[in-house]
């Protein structure tokens, strides 16, 4: 199926809490579509060391389950295309003063 908008709205709910910008406007979520029996997450992080690791996968998973019918929530974090500030939103550069 294909990405869909509901999707990432949940996903915004998700916020680095290093930078205070929640994952989508980060530009860390490359694909996320929502299966009959799972729903799969394609992600990067800002650096592959990242310490909150654990904490924003987690965080992935419990809003998809609290927000779909689906509990198998795969979340795979790749780190290619690796993540650069180009990637954020208008919103998230203008937050973090990018521009």
């Amino acid at each position: 199926m294909e990405q869909t908008t509901h999707l990432l709205e949940y996903l915004k709910e998700v916020y680095d809490p290093e930078l205070g910008v929640n994952i989508v406007d980060l530009g860390l979520v490359y694909e996320v579509r929502e299966e009959p029996e799972r729903v799969h997450v394609r992600m990067t992080l800002t650096t592959p060391g990242c310490p909150l690791h654990d904490t924003i996968v987690g965080a992935v998973k419990w809003v998809l389950q609290e927000n779909t019918n689906n509990t198998d929530i795969d979340v795979q974090v790749v780190w290619e295309p690796q993540w650069s500030p180009q990637l954020m939103s208008n919103e998230a550069k203008e937050m973090l003063g990018y521009f």
